[in-house]
C-alpha cells in the first residue's frame, strides 16, 4: 500500500477501533478521529504546536478523520502520551488520536492540498522553529511559574476559566489570581517546566474570547507558589486540606515582593459578581459574551495563524462535587474498583453504577476540589482496556436506591468507609497525590514479606514486574515499576488494602519517581 492514499488504509478505522484494538506503533504520522464537519485545517493543526513543527495534514471531512505529520517521532509520542491523558476537542467536540500505519504523509499527487498547505505555511511563519521538545530541553533551568495578564477584560476570567485554558498543556499545580494596576493577573504553576514552555508558546497573545481577554503570558521568577488558601482567587490543587479563609489577599509578603512593594498590589480578584470591567462597557460583567457557550468559548487564535483552537467548555460551576464516569468495561468495573480509584485523588462519598447503561457511573467525592483533581488526573486513562471519560455531572449528589429497588448491588454508600485516605487533616497524603503512573509507591509492608512475595503477588493478577526497590531507610515502604500505566491502575485497584498479615494490609499509591 502505497503511502500516498493512507484515506484507503484507515477508512473505517473509526468502526473498528472501540479503545479495544492494539495502538499501533509509533509514527510521526498520527490519526485523528471523529473531527466536525466544519473544523478548519488551522484548528487540526493546532492540536500539534504545542509539540513541536506540524510538517503535513491531510484532512479526509467527508470520514471526519484528518492525518498530521510531525517533524520528529518524538514529537509525536509526546502528544500521544499527552492526548491520552487529557481528551483533545475541536469546537467543544472530543476527538481521538493515535499512531498512524504510515510513517510519512506524501499528499502532492492529492486534490485540494491547497488549503492544508497554506495553514500550514502560515502557522510556519509564526512559528518558524516549532520548538521540537528536544530543542526545548535547553530551557530545562527555566521556571515552572507563569505569570499571566489578562488585557482588554470585556468579560470576567475565573480561576476555573484559566484552569480549564492552561491543562491543555499540562498537570496545573496551583493559581493565584490578584488584581495589580487594574488589571487582571494570575500565577500559574505547572508539574513540569516544559507544560510550561508549552502553554507560553501556545498561548501568549492569543484571546479566550472572540476578540477580547487577550493573555499576556510570561516565566515567573518564582520557582514554586505558596497558597494558603483554597477559594475563587486562588487553588492549591495538590492540598484538599486548605482552608477557604475569609477574603485575605491570595499573594503572601514574599510573593507580593517578586512584584514590587506589597503595597502596590490591591485587593484580589473578588469573583466575576463583584468586578468592574477595565475597559468602561456599561455592565460588561454581567452581559452574556455571544457565541461563547458556557463560561468557557473557543479560544480565539488569529486565523492567519492556526485558526480557532476549541477548548473544552465549563458547563458547570466550581461548586459540583459528582462526576460522571463514561465509557467503562462493564464485564470488569464495579463500584468498589471505582471508590479505590478515585479515592486516590480524595473521599469518594457514593458511587453508583447506571442500571441500564452499565458502562455510565457516577462518582461522589467529599468536595469539589476533590472532583476537579480526581477528572484532571482520571480523565483519558485506560482501565481494563476502555479509555476512560471523566467530567462533571448535572447532578449535585448520587441518590441512594428507595427501600425495595431493584440495584444489583450497583449503588454504594462509602461515606464512613476507613479507606479514606484523606479523613485526617493535615495528613501526609495529600502531600503526596500524584498522576497515574507505571510505577507505585507501596507502603505498610510488615517485615516478613521479602520482595519475591511482593513481586509474586503482583504477577499473580496478570502484572508484568519490570523492577521493585525497598526504601533504604525504612524497609515498610516500596516501589514497583510494571509494564504499563494501565496495568499499575488496576493493579492499584484489585491490591490496595490487600490483607499482607501480621495486621498489615498494604496501602498502594502511584509514585512521582521511577527506579
Amino acid at each position: 500500500m502505497s503511502s500516498s492514499t493512507p484515506s484507503k488504509g484507515n477508512g473505517n478505522d473509526s468502526k473498528k477501533f472501540r479503545g479495544d484494538r492494539s495502538p499501533c506503533s509509533p509514527s510521526r504520522v498520527l490519526h485523528v478521529r471523529k473531527i466536525p464537519v466544519d473544523v478548519s485545517e488551522p484548528e487540526v493543526i493546532s492540536l500539534g504546536l504545542p509539540f513541536g513543527k506540524v510538517t503535513n495534514l491531510l484532512m479526509l471531512k467527508g470520514k471526519s478523520q484528518a492525518f498530521i505529520e510531525m517533524a520528529s517521532e518524538e514529537a509525536a509520542v509526546t502528544m500521544v502520551n499527552y492526548y491520552t491523558a487529557v481528551t483533545p476537542h475541536l469546537r467543544n467536540q472530543p476527538v481521538y488520536i493515535q499512531y498512524s500505519n504510515h510513517r510519512e504523509l506524501k499528499t502532492d499527487n492529492l486534490p485540494n492540498q491547497a488549503r492544508a498547505h497554506a495553514a500550514l505555511q502560515a502557522v510556519n511563519s509564526v512559528h518558524p522553529s516549532g520548538l521540537a521538545l528536544s530543542e526545548a530541553a535547553v530551557l530545562s533551568g527555566q521556571s515552572p511559574v507563569l505569570r499571566i495578564i489578562v488585557e482588554n477584560l470585556f468579560y470576567p476570567v475565573t480561576l476555573e476559566v484559566l484552569h480549564q485554558i492552561f491543562s491543555k498543556f499540562g498537570t496545573v499545580l496551583k493559581i493565584i489570581t490578584f488584581t495589580k494596576n487594574n488589571q487582571f493577573q494570575a500565577l500559574l504553576q505547572y508539574a513540569d517546566p516544559m507544560n510550561a514552555h508549552h502553554a507560553k508558546l501556545a498561548l501568549d497573545g492569543q484571546n479566550i474570547y472572540n476578540a477580547c481577554c487577550t493573555l499576556r503570558i510570561e516565566f515567573s521568577k518564582l520557582t514554586s507558589l505558596n497558597v494558603k488558601y483554597n477559594n475563587d482567587k486562588s487553588r492549591d490543587f495538590t492540598r484538599l486540606d486548605l482552608p477557604s479563609g475569609d477574603g485575605q489577599p491570595a499573594l503572601d509578603h514574599s510573593m507580593a515582593a517578586a512584584f514590587g512593594a506589597p503595597g502596590i498590589i490591591s485587593s484580589p480578584y473578588a469573583g466575576a459578581a463583584g468586578f468592574a470591567p477595565t475597559i468602561g462597557f456599561p455592565q460588561a460583567a454581567g452581559l452574556p459574551c455571544p457565541g461563547v457557550p458556557g463560561a468557557l468559548g473557543h479560544l480565539a487564535i488569529p486565523t492567519s495563524a492556526v485558526g480557532r483552537m476549541a477548548m473544552p467548555c465549563v458547563s458547570h460551576g466550581p461548586g459540583n462535587s459528582v462526576l460522571l464516569v463514561s465509557n467503562l468495561n462493564s464485564d470488569a468495573i464495579t463500584p468498589h474498583g471505582l471508590f479505590i480509584l478515585f479515592g486516590v485523588y480524595g473521599d469518594v462519598h457514593r458511587v453508583k453504577i447506571l442500571f441500564n447503561k452499565k458502562e455510565n457511573a457516577l462518582v461522589q467525592m467529599a468536595d469539589a476540589n476533590q472532583a476537579q483533581l480526581a477528572m484532571n488526573h482520571l480523565n483519558g486513562q485506560r482501565l481494563y482496556g476502555k479509555v476512560m471519560r471523566v467530567a462533571l455531572s448535572r447532578h449535585q449528589t448520587v441518590q441512594l436506591p428507595r427501600e425495595g429497588q431493584e440495584d444489583q448491588g450497583l449503588t454504594k454508600d462509602y461515606t464512613i468507609s476507613p479507606l479514606h485516605r484523606f479523613k485526617k487533616p493535615g495528613s501526609k497524603n495529600f502531600q503526596n497525590i500524584f498522576p497515574p503512573s507505571a510505577t507505585l509507591h507501596l507502603s505498610n509492608i510488615p517485615p516478613s514479606v521479602a520482595e519475591d512475595n511482593l513481586k509474586s503477588l503482583f504477577s499473580s493478577i496478570g502484572c508484568t514486574v519490570k523492577a521493585f526497590k525497598f526504601f533504604q531507610k525504612d524497609r515498610k515502604m516500596a516501589l514497583i515499576q510494571l509494564g504499563c500505566v494501565e496495568e499499575a491502575i488496576q493493579a492499584l485497584i484489585e491490591l490496595h488494602n490487600h490483607d499482607l498479615g501480621e495486621n498489615h494490609h498494604l496501602r498502594v499509591s502511584f509514585s512521582k519517581s521511577t527506579i
